[in-house]
């Protein structure tokens, strides 16, 4: 049976509410449950496997509460990602914070927690790190981010684990970097953090990954240095272009390659951080049509939603799937379907077939659970988009 992502809820309802409050983000909650079970099911089988939900993709209470019963950890780059893990009633020890630039008031919000683990992404920051730790009388526990210099054949700004950015370490500073912990009081070794980048479609690219962490795991035991924990990161890649062919992706063949191909030595733990393929696919940003502009050469679509809201289009070129919910069956045209934000690069997509849309009619761009409304903007002093669950509509 083919996948319904409107099931639950009616056009007529998306329209009542989009014309209450304007464009807002539609989450299909049941959606996200099978997808977290998806996920379960695959870690009760490898018990030394464990995630933590990459909250930066979207830090949505209602979604947190099914994340945080499903048992996930988090993954979080900011202390105040941090402080919302907490709120939300997450535990400590299955909190893990990146991030190249953390602050010291972030820090100390992190140790007083008792977070399980600082991934590190320099020396300076281990540094700050240890005196902070030592001054509230703790021992934090670090994972050094490492640079494996594998391309991820992903989108040159989601690239992240190339031999030399902002981010992380390069592989020949590792061991001194280790080195330099263990000398340090208040600070521990414990593990290795990687990541390589986003939306990763080519599952070889994580067969990569785990060979050059093998080839890492074999240098650092030359040098007598026990590692407890791997964290691989994250990146799987969704079907944007497809939603309701895979809105589940393949978690097995994910895990599958890790299972396959990492060496994981007695006892240690691997920790994995998903956060757009868990998301992604059960949120839908609701908008409707403003005009229909006939230009010379092309019709522009102008709608009620943004950069604002879905700023991944402007950002980084991307192109979520978009229907005409209202006009189901009508002759098929193509527009330019753009935003009402006063900047040239506020467009969605170009020349895309809809069907024959007027004034009124219901759009929707799919995918946009991850990196949608934890990312839109007051800009041009517009308002935040509201947020509605399949229960919530149906109160």
């Amino acid at each position: 049976m083919a996948f319904n992502f409107y099931e639950g809820v009616s056009v007529q309802q998306l329209q009542k509410i989009e014309r209450e409050v304007g464009p807002f983000y539609y989450y299909n909650t049941s959606l996200l449950y099978q997808t977290l079970e998806a996920i379960k099911k695959e870690l009760s089988e490898t018990p030394h496997f464990h995630v933590h939900y990459a909250i930066k993709a979207n830090a949505n209470p209602e979604l947190l509460k099914l994340v945080r019963e499903a048992g996930l950890g988090i993954d979080c780059v900011s202390g105040g990602e941090v402080q919302r893990a907490l709120e939300m009633g997450f535990s400590p020890k299955g909190i893990v914070f990146a991030g190249v630039g953390k602050s010291d008031r972030e820090i100390r919000t992190a140790l007083q927690a008792g977070i399980s683990c600082f991934n590190v992404e320099s020396l300076p920051e281990m540094e700050v790190i240890n005196d902070l730790a030592k001054q509230l009388n703790v021992k934090a526990r670090l994972a050094f981010r490492v640079n494996p210099n594998v391309d991820a054949h992903t989108h040159e700004k989601i690239t992240t684990g190339l031999h030399e950015n902002k981010f992380g370490l390069a592989m020949e500073d590792l061991i001194p970097a280790i080195r330099l912990c263990n000398e340090l009081e208040a600070v521990e070794y414990v593990g290795l953090h990687f990541h390589i980048g986003s939306q990763i479609l080519d599952l070889s690219v994580y067969e990569a990954l785990c060979n050059r962490i093998n080839e890492i795991q074999l240098q650092l035991e030359a040098e007598g240095i026990h590692t407890q924990s791997i964290n691989v990161g994250g990146g799987l890649g969704i079907n944007y272009d497809h939603p309701d062919q895979n809105p589940i992706p393949n978690f097995n063949a994910y895990f599958k390659v890790f299972k396959d191909n990492l060496e994981v030595r007695n006892g240690q733990q691997v920790h994995f951080e998903l956060g757009r393929s868990i998301v992604a696919q059960c949120g839908a940003l609701v908008s409707s049509v403003l005009y229909v502009k006939q230009g010379h050469t092309k019709n522009f679509l102008i709608v009620d939603a943004g950069f604002t809201e879905l700023i991944r289009p402007a950002m980084y070129g991307s192109l979520h799937f978009t229907e005409n919910i209202s006009a189901e069956g009508a002759p098929t045209a193509h527009y330019d379907i753009v935003g009402p934000i006063c900047e040239s690069s506020d467009v969605f997509a170009k020349d895309y077939p809809l069907p024959s849309s007027q004034r009124g009619d219901i759009i929707v761009f799919r995918s946009a659970g991850a990196y949608g409304e934890v990312m839109a903007s007051t800009y041009n002093c517009r308002t935040l988009p509201q947020t509605f669950t399949t229960e919530q509509i149906n109160k």
